[in-house]
C-alpha cells in the first residue's frame, strides 16, 4: 500500500463572498475569488508547508521521495487561487515534487445558483438552525448530507489510488469548510451530532491526518474547536454572529433584533447536542466502570436477552467511539503547529545525536 503519511485539509483563504454575501446575489459561487487578505493566508499556508516539508525527520515509505505531494482542489476560484499559492510557497524546496488534480466532488456545499435576498437569507438560516445543519437542505441547494455522498465517492477512489505504493508522500486537499468537517465526518466514522458540534474551521489553517505505521490508520493531529469549548453565553453569542456574518456577509451586532432569532435557535440546538453528549458520556462511564455489574445485573434476568444485546452493542460503539485508533471528535488533541514543532525538536535531537557520534 502507498498511502501518504500525512493528510492536510485546508479551507480555502477569505474569500470576497466571506466579507459581503451579496457577492453571491450577482456573481456564480464558483466564480467568487479571493480577497487580498485571502491571498495573504495562502501564500502564508504556503510557507507553513515549506518549513514543515524541510524538516529532516520527515519520513517516508517504499523508497519515496518524502517530499513528493499530491494536491486535489476544488474547482471553484477561490480554491484554486488558494491552491496556486500554497504551490508558489514551496517551489523553492530542494527535491519537492508535486502534482495538482482538481476534483468537482470537493466542491462547496451548493446554496442555489444565486442567494436570496437578505432577509430570506436570514430566515434560512435560521431554519437551518432549529432543523440541524446536517440534514438541512436549501431549496434549490444541497444539505450537508448531500456533500457527505460526494465525500463518499472521492473516498472511494483516494483508497484506490493508495494502493499505487508511488502514491505522494504527502497528500494535500485545497477545499470548503463544510466540505472537510463532512470528510472528516465520513472518514473517522462519527455521527452527524458529532458533526454538528464542530464550528466552522479556519481560512487557511491546516487540519493534520498523520498515519501509524504499524496499523496504518490515520490519526487526527489536530485539535478541532467545538461549541463546548464555549464556555458562556457571551462567548456563544460572539461565536454564533461570527458565523453568521461569515455566511451573510453581513455586520450583526449582539443587540441587533434580527440576529436574535437565529442566535436563540443555533443555542437552542447547541443545547440539545451538548445534552445528547452529556448522556453519551454517562452511559461510556456507567458501561465502561462497571462492566461486571452491568452482565451481573443481566446474567440475573433470562428474559432479558435483547436488552442484553442493546447494552453490548451500546458497550460496543462507545468503547469504538473513545478508542484513540478510532479518532472521535475528543480524541482530536494536538495543533498543526504543535505537532511540527515536535518534528522540529525531533530533528534537532538527530543532529545532536550525529554530531556526537562523529566526535566520539
Amino acid at each position: 500500500m502507498g498511502k501518504p503519511k500525512y493528510i492536510f485539509i485546508i479551507r480555502h483563504g477569505e474569500s470576497e463572498g466571506n466579507c459581503d454575501k451579496s457577492v453571491n446575489r450577482y456573481v456564480p459561487n464558483h466564480l467568487v475569488p479571493l480577497t487580498e487578505n485571502g491571498h495573504q493566508q495562502s501564500l502564508k499556508a504556503g510557507q507553513v508547508l515549506a518549513d514543515f516539508l524541510l524538516q529532516q525527520k520527515l519520513p517516508s515509505q517504499h523508497q519515496k521521495n518524502k517530499r513528493s505531494i499530491c494536491f486535489y482542489t476544488s474547482p471553484y476560484l477561490r480554491t484554486r487561487q488558494t491552491c496556486h499559492n500554497i504551490v508558489e510557497g514551496i517551489k523553492q524546496v530542494p527535491e519537492v515534487e508535486y502534482q495538482i488534480k482538481e476534483e468537482p466532488r470537493m466542491r462547496e456545499q451548493d446554496f442555489g445558483n444565486f442567494q436570496s435576498s437578505q432577509e430570506e437569507m436570514e430566515k434560512i438560516w435560521e431554519e437551518r438552525a432549529r432543523y440541524g445543519h446536517f440534514f438541512y437542505r436549501i431549496a434549490n441547494g444541497e444539505a450537508a448530507s448531500d456533500v457527505y455522498d460526494r465525500v463518499a465517492g472521492f473516498n472511494e477512489t483516494l483508497f484506490r489510488q493508495f494502493k499505487d505504493e508511488n502514491f505522494p508522500n504527502i497528500l494535500v486537499l485545497v477545499t470548503h469548510g463544510v466540505w472537510s468537517r463532512v470528510f472528516l465526518m465520513k472518514w473517522f466514522k462519527w455521527t452527524y451530532e458529532e458533526f454538528e458540534s464542530l464550528q466552522n474551521v479556519p481560512h487557511c489553517e491546516y487540519i493534520i491526518m498523520k498515519k501509524n505505521d504499524k496499523t496504518q490508520k490515520y490519526h487526527l493531529k489536530t485539535k478541532l474547536k467545538t461549541w463546548d469549548d464555549l464556555e458562556d453565553d457571551k462567548e456563544i453569542d460572539n461565536e454564533i454572529i461570527k458565523e453568521v456574518n461569515e455566511e451573510t456577509g453581513e455586520e450583526y451586532e449582539v443587540e441587533d433584533e434580527e440576529i436574535q432569532l437565529i442566535i436563540q435557535a443555533q443555542k437552542q440546538s447547541i443545547e440539545d447536542l451538548k445534552l445528547k453528549n452529556k448522556k453519551i458520556h454517562q452511559l461510556y462511564k456507567t458501561i465502561h466502570n462497571n462492566p461486571d455489574k452491568n452482565n451481573k445485573s443481566n446474567n440475573n434476568n433470562n428474559n432479558n436477552n435483547d436488552n442484553n444485546d442493546s447494552i453490548e452493542t451500546d458497550k460496543d460503539k462507545l468503547v469504538s467511539r473513545f478508542r484513540i485508533d478510532n479518532q472521535s471528535v475528543v480524541n482530536s488533541v494536538e495543533s498543526f503547529h504543535a505537532h511540527y514543532e515536535q518534528l522540529k525538536r525531533e530533528s534537532e535531537h538527530y543532529h545532536e545525536h550525529q554530531h556526537h557520534e562523529i566526535n566520539k
